[in-house]
């Protein structure tokens, strides 16, 4: 995808839904960049009002064993994380490219395919976990209709589910924002509705001993990777079509509000519904809890929800590819991930122990994306967001190519961060780290995000401050 591929499009002016987008991860002109901080808070607030949060928040009481107080507070103070997706959305106004490809930046171009790797899988395995979900509501409604879909049904639902997730991030980033947006409005409707239709089934009077110290600091490590902390390797894929002189202070808001009061909301909904319906921790069990004519509407919007929140998965896992592998054009990536989504969801909804393992394999993501966060922005921060476009780019020399590609700084941090983080995870039952199992209590403890974060961090900033200060300041400030 080449700049001379796409057509200029004037500040201001949105391109229509229906356009095709021409870029991948090459930088975007001024000329070009329509975006406005407003649109990233209804784009990630469309994505958000997501039936899986309601889910996260049920587990809070059902599994964790937190009383509703305890949940309520441990949602709001793992919320506030959000605002690490909106300082992890200031780079792409100023570079003008995607996350992975201003990553290149502290990590080097050729340091940076770990990282990006580690971000592609993460991305393929929720969306994998979307369109199993996905099929499973599909199905759920044939057998409510009275048809029993057989194994011809069950692969038609993948294949017609992984073309239509297809669909928006071909088109690309306008049509991305623009129907994000717009699913916003009923997907609030429903949130109503579910709210009013829980006040039945909510019992506070549970017993109010609540859950130990230990319970706590698992479900909030939940909380923030599956939030705030779990979209920061999206966020300037996004942002990147925004003028360089759009308030700083407006994006950070747009996408931290956009984000986190959905994403609160419905864990709190799911945590009130969990003290009256002990099965809400499943989206069957969740319905179980309400009368039938609610399952039609519920399981529709689901499905439209899922779709949603793939969709910004799937782009950013596209662009993400495009980092890896430069000569591929977004058709190609999408392709890709359309292949492995659709073979590896086929074999969800055939097996009965894929679950599992996705869910253990998700525990792990928070190991790598704490060090990365970290290190990603303190790297922008002690270069003051000044970036060199045409060096990000470049995969054979330039500003970052520094020692053979790789800046050594950035890669023994992550090393580092992980490893620390790996004592203090807690990802039962598959892996417990040494400090996770010895504090806390029965189920241990969990501190792998803060460890994660402050230990790659420090560690960049011991090894590499006084060379990307000085080379921040030799970046010269592009025109506005």
């Amino acid at each position: 995808m080449t700049s001379s591929d796409a057509k200029p499009v004037l500040s201001g002016g949105e391109p229509s839904a229906t356009t095709i987008e021409q870029r991948g991860i090459e930088h975007i002109p001024h000329g070009e960049r329509w975006g406005k901080p407003s649109g990233l808070f209804w784009m990630w607030a469309g994505a958000v009002w997501n039936v899986e949060f309601v889910v996260y928040g049920a587990i809070a009481v059902v599994f964790f064993g937190l009383n509703f107080a305890q949940a309520v507070v441990v949602i709001l103070i793992g919320n506030l994380f959000y605002v690490l997706t909106g300082l992890a959305s200031l780079q792409g106004p100023e570079a003008g490219t995607t996350v992975f490809a201003i990553s290149r930046a502290p990590f080097g171009p050729r340091g940076n395919k770990l990282p990006s790797f580690f971000n592609w899988v993460t991305q393929v395995g929720f969306e994998i976990e979307g369109i199993a979900l996905i099929v499973f509501a599909a199905i759920l409604l044939s057998q409510k209709a009275g048809l029993t879909p057989g194994t011809p049904a069950k692969i038609i639902f993948v294949i017609l589910a992984v073309l239509i997730q297809a669909v928006l991030p071909l088109l690309g980033h306008a049509a991305v924002l623009k129907v994000l947006r717009l699913l916003a409005i009923p997907f609030v409707v429903l949130f109503a509705v579910m709210a009013a239709l829980t006040v039945s089934k909510v019992n506070l009077h549970v017993p109010a001993h609540g859950a130990s110290w230990g319970a706590l600091t698992i479900f909030l490590a939940l909380v923030i990777s599956a939030g705030g902390l779990g979209w920061t390797e999206n966020g300037n894929d996004y942002s990147r079509y925004l003028p360089r002189n759009a308030d700083k202070k407006r994006i950070v808001l747009a996408v931290a509000l956009g984000g986190a009061i959905p994403s609160a909301l419905l864990e709190i909904l799911g945590a009130a519904v969990a003290t009256g319906v002990p099965t809400a921790t499943t989206v069957p069990g969740l319905l179980a809890g309400y009368a039938g004519w609610f399952l039609w509407p519920f399981a529709i919007f689901a499905i439209f929800q899922l779709f949603a929140i793939n969709t910004l998965d799937l782009y950013s896992s596209g662009v993400t590819l495009q980092s890896i592998i430069p000569q591929l054009k977004r058709l190609h990536c999408v392709a890709i991930d359309t292949v492995v989504c659709g073979a590896i969801a086929a074999y969800a909804v055939f097996s009965s122990h894929f679950f599992t393992l996705l869910s253990d394999f998700l525990l792990f993501i928070i190991l790598w994306l704490g060090p990365w966060c970290a290190i990603f922005l303190i790297d922008s921060y002690l270069r003051r967001n000044r970036y060199d476009h045409d060096a990000l780019l470049d995969e054979r020399g330039g500003r970052y190519f520094r020692n053979g590609g790789f800046h050594w700084p950035a890669i023994i941090a992550q090393v580092v961060g992980m490893v620390a983080a790996a004592f203090w995870l807690n990802a039962y039952s598959p892996y417990v780290g040494y400090f996770a199992a010895r504090n806390g209590g029965p189920i241990g403890s969990d501190f792998s995000v803060f460890i994660g974060l402050i230990v790659g961090g420090v560690v960049y900033y011991l090894l590499a401050a006084r060379k990307v200060l000085a080379e921040g300041r030799d970046t010269p400030v592009p025109a506005q």
